[in-house]
């Protein structure tokens, strides 16, 4: 079992992608409302090698001796990956060990500000950040940063590394009702996304409970709408969670182990990581397959929210 490496997992847009995760539990600059994995326990910029890189090479050697090469290498957690400070030195060693995989970041693009974070990354072949807030308003009721990030720096930094970055850019923009979704906002973001003019700028809303109770998702005729109203030929839906069962990597026997586990009694995420043995966002993928499926249902009690099977 490795400490820094999960999966793969099942994945749509990546196939089968192999996860490096260089930053501890929920160690974050953003705060999501909607975020799957709860809340951040660490809201900081500060870079730091969080994590020992040497145990990172290790897992990586180990994990290629014993296994097939993966679709894609993805640098992403439960957490933000570029606040380790050797994330560039990482992702030097894993273009040499496998040169023929492409290396993925998954980030909030929130230091994209500093020209150090955004050189470290100029060896990845694919870059997936976030920027769900066009207006420092909805930044804070939504991504609930510390106070000095503000949303012009923010996308300034996005727009400075599309135009140094050489690969691919795929910008998700994550929508709730109630705070995004409404024209204004919906204006700014389109007014962003022009300007960072990314390859593919991808669309998602709320599949699992968040940080926050009572979030909902927008359905899916609202979100063809906003396709219609940016406008832009590289628009995209991210696909729901049943599509994820048609990946290669979907492990059914995964998919066994979660539902016996909680037919015993219901369990939270941070339950099922532990008795598991499985990253937390690995344990959220098969999670929003089977809860899509109708096969486990959420219940809230005061230590958060519980999964247990449907009866």
């Amino acid at each position: 079992m490795y400490t820094h490496l999960f999966g793969p997992v099942p994945s749509r847009r990546l196939g089968m992608s192999l996860g490096i995760d260089l930053i501890p539990h929920k160690v974050c600059s953003l705060n999501c409302v909607y975020c799957e994995c709860g809340a951040t326990t660490s809201l900081t910029h500060e870079r730091k090698e969080y994590v020992p890189v040497d145990e990172v090479y290790s897992e990586l050697r180990d994990f290629f001796k014993n296994n097939p090469d993966p679709d894609y290498l993805t640098f992403s957690g439960a957490g933000e990956p570029t606040l380790h400070s050797h994330i560039g030195e990482v992702i030097g060693f894993v273009k040499k060990l496998r040169p023929a995989i492409p290396v993925a970041i998954l980030t909030n693009g929130t230091l994209f500000g500093e020209k150090a974070v955004r050189e470290e990354l100029m060896q990845a072949d694919l870059v997936l950040p976030s920027l769900d807030a066009a207006t420092d308003e909805a930044l804070r009721k939504l991504n609930r940063p510390r106070r000095e990030l503000l949303v012009s720096g923010y996308i300034g930094g996005l727009i400075d590394f599309s135009r140094e970055f050489k690969g691919e850019i795929w910008l998700e923009i994550f929508l709730l009702p109630g705070f995004n979704d409404d024209p204004q906002n919906l204006e700014a973001l389109r007014a962003a996304a022009g300007k960072i003019n990314p390859s593919r700028i991808q669309l998602n809303t709320l599949d699992r409970p968040g940080a926050v109770a009572n979030l909902h998702p927008l359905p899916m005729d609202r979100l063809e709408e906003i396709v219609e109203f940016f406008g832009m030929d590289q628009v995209e839906i991210i696909a729901p969670p049943q599509e994820r069962q048609e990946v290669k990597s979907y492990r059914s026997d995964l998919e066994s182990a979660i539902l016996e586990t909680i037919a015993r009694r219901p369990c939270t995420l941070a339950d099922l990581e532990k008795i598991l043995g499985l990253h937390i966002n690995e344990i959220n993928k098969y999670l929003g397959v089977l809860e899509e499926a109708g096969k486990v249902e959420t219940i809230e009690e005061e230590r958060g929210t519980f999964y247990q099977r449907r009866s």
